[in-house]
């Protein structure tokens, strides 16, 4: 005969099914915010994550690389000079507008690269080659961006600041935190799209010799240019990422949201165990009245609401699965890593039990001489 906590658990279907459902709504909704929160971040540092580099030369002050300021380029022979620099290669990101066949514009941020090179490549292609870059006019843009910039199709014809751009490739999953889609171009076509000018760069991009300290280059390369910041790639990613999620309070909104979708869960699923306790309040009495000590009680309760919770949290993250698989296609991306996903079983579990703690507070004052009671 099955253990009493699976025996009162599952005795009543619909009662199960709705706490399944309160379990199932948490997990979920928890899932979706974390999920966007991840997003989001990942999103803000793309460019910086997937360039390659090691540092990142900006101008003084530039808090994020949205903001890049231009400076002389020729700080770019000045990098390759120093000892423990393998590569430097100079790169614009900047917005700019792109002009639609039906005459409206979209603001789009352009990134220009030295084509023949690996730092900051366009990453993810699913149509065309980085290659494909050197020809004239040629640009490269995400696929998920092409009904917002009215694109169908490799080879057509735009406008970019008021210059030519032909689509000559697609990304897939480059998405921008802002409303610009990224558009890869060489850097001379870049410097006509954005107005920056021949002699100047916004960024400068260096990868460190094997062997050499990343941060003694950074220091070497600091004492050696002037009017310049010197960042590592992961204090960079950081700094951007911090910006967008946290002063602008785009983040702080998302954390919001998820520490009330766990709250909301909490009080759903405290609810319906609750319920379901009072539903077999008279076979707790029975046991109290036969001797049975609290602590077995508190047991089965416990154990009913263990039990709930890993049902709960499969069927939670089955449907958390096709979310984030539908999400991929929209503009806000879910993001469901390993460690998050393992992370909301013991949230989904210390829920049920807190919330199984209620339950037992009612079940403590239980009066076992209810059971010879009319």
């Amino acid at each position: 005969m099955p253990p009493l906590a699976q025996r009162n658990l599952f005795h009543d279907k619909v009662r199960l099914a709705v706490t399944l459902t309160g379990i199932v709504f948490s997990v979920v909704l928890i899932v979706v915010q974390l999920g966007l929160f991840f997003g989001f971040t990942t999103a803000t540092s793309n460019l910086i994550d997937h360039s390659g580099a090691d540092l990142w030369i900006t101008s003084k002050n530039v808090p994020y690389v949205e903001q890049g300021v231009a400076f002389s380029e020729r700080k770019l022979n000045q990098a390759r000079s120093i000892p423990g620099v393998a590569d430097a290669q100079k790169i614009i990101a900047h917005w700019t507008q792109w002009k639609r066949h039906d005459g409206g514009e979209e603001s789009v941020q352009v990134v220009g690269i030295n084509v023949d090179d690996p730092l900051e490549q366009p990453w993810n292609l699913v149509e065309g080659r980085a290659e494909d870059l050197k020809s004239p006019d040629a640009v490269i843009l995400d696929e998920l961006y092409k009904q917002k910039l009215g694109v169908t199709r490799v080879g057509e014809v735009f406008e970019i600041g008021r210059h030519r751009a032909r689509v000559v490739g697609f990304t897939r999953g480059i998405r921008s935190f802002t409303t610009s889609p990224y558009v890869f171009t060489s850097f001379k076509n870049a410097q006509d799209y954005t107005a920056v000018r021949e002699d100047q760069t916004l960024f400068i991009l260096v990868k460190v010799a094997k062997g050499s300290q990343v941060e003694q280059v950074r220091c070497d390369l600091l004492a050696h240019l002037t009017d310049v910041e010197v960042y590592k790639t992961a204090e960079f990613s950081r700094m951007t990422t911090l910006y967008w999620m946290f002063t602008t309070g785009a983040g702080v909104a998302v954390l919001i949201a998820a520490a009330l979708g766990l709250v909301v869960g909490f009080v759903v699923v405290a609810q319906t165990i609750y319920a379901t306790t009072m539903d077999h309040l008279q076979e707790f009495g029975t046991l109290k009245a036969m001797g049975a000590p609290n602590s077995y009680v508190y047991k089965v309760i416990m154990k009913q609401a263990a039990i709930s919770a890993v049902i709960g949290y499969v069927l939670g993250m089955i449907v958390s699965v096709f979310v984030v698989q539908a999400s991929q296609k929209g503009g806000a991306a879910i993001l469901m890593p390993l460690p998050m996903a393992v992370g909301m079983f013991f949230v989904t579990l210390a829920m049920c039990i807190g919330a199984a703690l209620v339950s037992i507070n009612k079940v403590t004052r239980i009066d076992p001489a209810m059971v010879f009671r009319g």
